[in-house]
């Protein structure tokens, strides 16, 4: 089976992390969803990109987690996190996936 790419497997963190703490209403659910995601990613960004392209694209991950708040209140919450997602996604993608 081949890798999943960690441009995928950041995205899904963020937008899983918000489906969960949204459809089970317990954001601490939703919050390890996305713990859980952005830690697999970053070990896997530092095996593939070395460890200070792991420390960006981590920074990124939480920015994004963090800038879709302010960001739903101007465009709506789906809209913000699959624009965040599709953010980190092409920031990994460009960073570590292209390189694998």
């Amino acid at each position: 089976m081949a890798k999943v790419p960690t441009a995928v497997v950041a995205a899904s963190g963020l937008v899983g992390g918000y489906a969960v703490a949204r459809w089970t209403r317990k954001r601490q659910l939703g919050g390890a969803v996305l713990a859980v995601a952005g830690a697999a990613a970053a070990q896997r960004w530092r095996r593939q990109a070395g460890g200070t392209a792991a420390g960006a694209l981590s920074a990124a991950y939480v920015a994004a987690f963090a800038g879709s708040h302010p960001l739903a209140k101007k465009v709506g919450a789906w809209p913000a996190v699959f624009g965040v997602a599709g953010a980190v996604a092409l920031a990994s993608w460009a960073v570590a996936d292209r390189r694998a």
